[in-house]
């Protein structure tokens, strides 16, 4: 998995040299890093949620996910993650709260999206890094802008990149027959949409923060709905 410890090497090196810069930025260039990066998220989700397809699949996936992803509470359950690592290994140090949004918003964003899906398929499959290796890149500069942002909990995002990423990776020579191409598409295009969330978030533009922890079941929806709407159509006709 050399692409794996690649993306989250460069996420550890990115959140150090914005948390070293960070009590040397003014808050009003913070403020601008910030909103610049929201409206870079939104971007890359749009683009990746025009791509689908199939647009009752996206629907559907995002409400059936996110209702799964509340009853399960995701969202909850990763800032109480945050929390505990917070008060293991920063002996209360610095805003907890601060702490959870860095940890947050940083492990949603770099292991939803159609780079992380793609990249993690094709390292797994074909043992081809180049899409993984390009999104550590990304990673790592929006890390540096983050982590001076929010702080130090943008690094122990590496943490759930590492087990998201590394799992598909290893799953994916295992069920290579089985992803699709309309799968992938799927797959990226709800990922996409969460990601806009991220950026929505970001930006401060919702009046109550989108709570985009608890979408993330929503992503592995479309193994469930494709197949069986291909199935439905096959038996009514």
């Amino acid at each position: 998995m050399p692409g794996v410890f690649i993306n989250c090497i460069l996420i550890l090196l990115g959140s150090v040299l914005g948390i070293v810069f960070r009590g040397k930025l003014p808050t009003r260039f913070l403020d601008v890093v910030v909103q610049c990066l929201g409206l870079g998220v939104v971007a890359i989700g749009v683009t990746s949620a025009i791509g689908t397809e199939n647009t009752l699949c996206m629907i559907v996936s995002l409400v059936v996910g996110t209702i799964l992803g509340e009853v399960i509470d995701i969202e909850k359950r990763l800032e109480r993650c945050g929390d505990l690592i917070k008060a293991k290994l920063m002996k209360g140090g610095g805003s907890g709260s601060a702490f959870t949004d860095g940890f947050v918003t940083a492990s949603v964003l770099y292991c939803v999206g159609a780079m992380a899906i793609l990249g993690s398929i094709d390292a797994g499959i074909h043992h081809d890094y180049t899409i993984l290796t390009s999104k550590a890149v990304i990673d790592g500069v929006f890390s540096i802008s983050l982590a001076a942002a929010v702080g130090v909990g943008v690094a122990f995002s590496a943490v759930p990149v590492l087990i998201y990423e590394g799992a598909i990776t290893l799953l994916a020579g295992l069920v290579a027959g089985y992803l699709t191409e309309p799968l992938i598409t799927e797959l990226s295009a709800v990922g996409g949409c969460i990601i806009v969330g991220i950026g929505l978030n970001m930006l401060k533009v919702t009046e109550k923060p989108l709570k985009v922890g608890n979408m993330l079941p929503a992503v592995f929806i479309p193994f469930l709905y494709l197949p069986l709407v291909q199935e439905i159509s096959r038996l009514i006709r």
